[in-house]
């Protein structure tokens, strides 16, 4: 079970885990934007700040080269989330069409050239998506968001470790984020 209020709580460290996660830009590295996106006691920040100083160690050259071998020349290392289950079986557009219609649940189109499981859009989505007042109509949706997203980062965290990537250290603070926001089998019951 997802906790909601949780979720919404760390609504910028999604946008921050968005911008970080597509093409890179200077100004995504500026000092301020990780001092926005959270502070020491998060439970993503040992991870992220890790990342954040080994990016600063290369050029923006070298991210952006670093950041196309890594998500767009490597199948291991791809940004689409059900891939990693699915791979390209009716099962995938199965899953692609539901993501959707989470995204449309909440008012939101994506372009039509976009798959709907590509993470940064997904980060992108529970930072932009407003479900307060209408819990119980997005628990569904979004637990399922929230279970491809953490399924595809398994793997993908797995690449990243495996190909020495700092961007290794970026999905290990995507996931204690999730797993900030998941609600334990205890604690759940005592909400019953």
């Amino acid at each position: 079970m997802i906790n909601l209020g949780r979720l919404h709580d760390f609504k910028d460290v999604f946008g921050f885990f968005a911008r970080q996660l597509t093409y890179p830009e200077k100004l995504d590295f500026h000092p301020s934007v990780i001092e926005k996106a959270l502070g020491p006691s998060h439970p993503a920040y040992e991870s992220v700040k890790t990342y954040w100083n080994a990016m600063h160690e290369y050029s923006m050259e070298q991210i952006e080269e670093m950041y196309v071998q890594t998500f767009d020349f490597q199948k291991k290392s791809t940004l689409y989330m059900t891939f990693y289950k699915f791979e390209d079986s009716k099962e995938r557009g199965q899953m692609l069409a539901r993501l959707k219609e989470t995204y449309q649940l909440f008012g939101l189109e994506i372009a039509s050239s976009e798959l709907s499981d590509y993470l940064p859009l997904m980060c992108e989505f529970l930072y932009a998506a407003d479900w307060q007042g209408h819990e119980k109509e997005a628990a569904e949706s979004l637990e399922l968001m929230i279970a491809v997203m953490e399924d595809g980062t398994y793997h993908l965290l797995k690449a990243l470790e495996k190909a020495n990537s700092p961007y290794f250290y970026l999905i290990e603070g995507l996931r204690s984020t999730f797993k900030a926001c998941i609600i334990q089998e205890a604690e759940a019951h005592e909400h019953d």
